[in-house]
This record gives structure tokens, sequence and C-alpha cells, in this order.
């Protein structure tokens, strides 16, 4: 039998077992070619409910236990994903439409994220206060029962990101993945854990609707979630959880910038922009969507990424060798496809690219962009690059700083102290001076500011602080007497 038989999990949830969801199942489609890959369960607000209550009874037992043995499962997680990396991978390929080098980055960062994790169990959580006459501790105690929603895009790296280290630090988790990435961001998380051996109850894997989604923000006893996704779903996350006094840690969209300041080396600004532009075809939140270029570099660099982009390969990548595969599902292509129309018809010059053949996107470039061009103004979510001249640094941090959005920044120069002091004008919740804007790491911080979110995952303090609460504790060595 392998890792992720299907008839382990055909047509079920996790709930520490595989069962049947009251929601009923959904089919998992290839977007490449539109076959069905399996059937999976689908949650709605019943099942979220009794899953709230397996993890709030068996979340205190495992907060309870030794520290080793919480780290020992996560290093086991870890195992485990870099072990099955062919199987995953295939389901990354043919699911979720990733080329194989992307497939491989996200499983290996999803195994770092959990190593990362392993390290949190044993972290100091709390210190001693001054006081007098009594033992004055300031430490961290767990939230309890996490509520994590991941998206489609990177499906595994986007779950794990959240659910090893809240796992890590004694909570429950209960994952909603995306349902048409139900496999890659849910069936492989439930198999993973339950193979190393995370008691049931204590990680649950709820695919589902909008229904299930909503039933797990507005769960009285679920005081954390943890949400990947739009800015708009992400607003409503936000005021329901504000409303409710619980804490949503939001990572949301973006439309990063890539600025090519005139000393800049073209040829890597160019590879550079094509990489952040069109990785997983765009189909990433740090995706770089507006390359602004000093005006002497302008056109040669226009020129040299619409090369790259005449070039990459586009198709099927479960059969072919290829930089590009499909776009999600047919509603996001037609999106790409009405932007990319739009902001021609806007004054945008095409450079390359702008068509689709069937769910494929070309890699596209369009140049000559400015303010009212709709691809260069929104997030577009897929292949399409938009360049801008700028003359001076101080137009270049204008134009960056101009969106409302405030994920991810590039900044390319032969001087990097330049480059850190023209980054420290612009609103970003991360800088990269000398790459381009698609950039992770488990022992990082990850968020953005404005509308790309509030919160951070990532890196051990981060973590703590995401998923632990601060408890004030006071121990004498006999009880108080007041004068009454």
């Amino acid at each position: 039998m392998s890792f992720l038989d299907a008839e382990v999990w055909r047509g079920r949830l996790y709930s520490g077992s595989w069962e049947g969801g009251a929601g009923g199942t959904r089919e998992v489609r290839e977007p490449a070619t539109g076959a069905t890959l399996g059937t999976v369960g689908l949650a709605d607000a019943a099942d979220v409910d009794a899953a709230v209550e397996r993890a709030v009874a068996a979340q205190r037992e495992w907060a309870a236990r030794p520290h080793t043995e919480r780290a020992a499962i996560l290093f086991e997680a870890a195992r485990l994903l870099t072990a099955q990396t062919d199987e995953i991978s295939e389901w990354l390929v043919r699911e979720a439409g990733s080329v194989r080098l992307k497939a491989g980055i996200e499983i290996a960062g999803s195994a770092g994220e959990c190593t990362q994790a392993a390290a949190h169990a044993s972290a100091p959580y709390g210190e001693l206060l001054p006081a007098s006459g009594r033992v004055s501790i300031e430490r961290r105690v767990p939230v309890g029962v996490v509520g994590v929603i991941s998206p489609f895009n990177f499906p595994l790296l986007l779950s794990m990101r959240s659910v090893a280290p809240a796992l890590a630090l004694g909570n429950a988790v209960i994952v909603k993945p995306d349902p048409r990435t139900a496999v890659s961001g849910g069936v492989v998380i439930a198999r993973v854990f339950e193979e190393a051996g995370v008691p049931a109850g204590v990680l649950q894997v709820l695919p589902g609707e909008t229904e299930a989604g909503a039933a797990l923000v507005e769960h009285p006893r679920v005081p954390v979630i943890s949400f990947t996704g739009s800015t708009r779903a992400g607003r409503a996350i936000g005021a329901k959880a504000g409303e409710m006094l619980k804490r949503a840690h939001l990572e949301l969209g973006g439309n990063s910038a890539l600025i090519v300041c005139a000393d800049a080396d073209l040829e890597a600004a160019a590879s550079c922009g094509a990489f952040g532009s069109f990785l997983h075809q765009g189909q990433i939140c740090m995706a770089t969507g507006r390359h602004l270029v000093h005006r002497s570099l302008y056109d040669r660099y226009v020129e040299l990424l619409g090369k790259k982009a005449e070039q990459l390969p586009v198709g099927d990548p479960y059969t072919g060798d290829v930089a590009l595969g499909p776009i999600i599902d047919a509603a996001q292509l037609a999106r790409i496809q009405d932007l990319v129309d739009r902001s021609v018809a806007a004054g945008a010059r095409l450079v390359q690219g702008g068509t689709a053949d069937g769910p494929f996107f070309r890699p596209t470039v369009l140049a000559d962009c400015h303010a009212g061009i709709p691809a260069y103004d929104e997030e577009v979510f897929g292949p399409v690059a938009c360049v801008r001249p700028f003359d001076t640094p101080d137009e270049a941090v204008a134009l960056a700083a101009e969106s409302e959005y405030g994920l991810s920044l590039g900044v390319l120069t032969a001087d990097p102290a330049a480059g850190l002091a023209l980054a420290d004008r612009i609103p970003a919740g991360l800088v990269h001076i000398n790459d381009q804007t698609v950039n992770d790491d488990p022992g990082a911080p990850f968020g953005g500011v404005g509308a790309s979110g509030i919160g951070r995952v990532g890196g051990a303090r981060a973590n703590i602080d995401a998923f632990t609460e601060t408890q004030w504790v006071t121990v004498r060595a006999e009880p108080a007497r007041y004068p009454f």
C-alpha cells in the first residue's frame, strides 16, 4: 500500500481516524487535463462542531506531554515528508498544477517547517519577574485549539507553516484546506502526522466549502485562526474575529514591487524579474506584480524580460518538462485574461504572451504601465509582469508605496546600503535586497502590512507569539493575609 493510498482517504475526513463527512464528497480534479484524481470527504458545520469538541478534549493531555515527545513527532513528520517526496510531489504536480521545481521547493520547505517547529517545544517559555514576598512568573501557555484555513497555491507549505508550530507548542489543530487541493493540502498532512504518532483528536483535517470555514472562524472554542487567502475573505474573517475578541493571523494578497536601480546588473535583474513573476504561473501572494525600472535600463529590461517569457515552456507538468503549468481553474483563468485585455485597452503595451491555450496562460509582459492599468493596480494571481519606468529614487519610492498592499519588496542595485535605505521608506512586511520578491524561510517571520494582512507566522519568536498566550503566575509560601 502506498503512503497516500486512496483506499484510506477516499470520501473521508480525518478526525483521528478516517470517517465520512456530513458535507458529502467532492471530486479531486487535475487542472491540466480535467481528469478526476480521487474523491475527498467534505465537512459541514456539524462536522466542525464535533471536531472542536474532540480537539478540546485531546489538547490538554497533548500539552502535558513532555516537550521531547512533541519534538520527536515533529522530527518524524519532517522525515516522512522527505522520505515520501516522490509520491507527495506527484500530487502537488497533478492536483495543484505545480511544476516539479516548485513541488520540490514546497516539500523541502514543509519539512523545514516541521524541523524548525520541533525546536519550539524546548524553547524557554517564561521568566521570573521582580517581586517581594512571592515568586512572580510570566509564562507562555498554549491557546488551546488553532483553526488553520489554507489556500490552493502552496497547499502543503501554507498549511504546515501554522500546523507544525501550533502542534509543537501544545495546541490542537483543525485544518480546513482549499477543497481544490484537499489531498496535497490536507490528506498529506493527516497521513504524515498519523504515521508520526500524533494522538487522536490533536490534529484533524476537514476539507470543506464556505460553510465549514465560517463554522471554524465563528466557533467560540477556537481562539486563534490562521488564514491564508484573498484580501476580500481576510477582511471578513478579521471582522468576525474582532467581533468575537479572538486572534486572526491573516496572510493575504499582494502586488509586490521589484525596483531595478540604475546601477543594477541587467541580466541578473531580468532573471530575478522573470522568476518572481512567473513561478507557479504567478499564483503566489508575493509574486512580483510591478517591475519599476530606472529609465536608463527600461527599454533593454523590457526586451530581456520579454525574451525570457517567450522562451519559457508552458504545459502539463505531469507529462512534460515545463516552466509553467495550468491555472488552477477556469474562473481564475478568465479573470487573468480579462485583466490583461482591459490593461491593453487602457494603454499597456503587450510585449509578450497575453493569451491562453486551454488551461495554460502564457507568461505575459506588459510595458508602459501606470496607475489606471488594471493589471498594474490589482493583484493578478497569474503570470503577468507589469513594467513601468522611473527617473529618480524618490519617484521609485512613491511608486512602490502607492499600492494598498505591502507584502514583499525587492531592490536590485550595486549598492546594497543604498538599496536598504530606499527600502526603509516603503511599507512592506518582507524586504529583499538584490533578490526578487518570492522568498520564504522556516526560520523567518512571514506577513505583510496594509491590505496584505496582519500578524506574523514563522520563526521562533513570531510562532510563539502567534500560538501561545501570556500568563502571569504568582506563588506564595503560605496564604496572604489582608486587613479585611
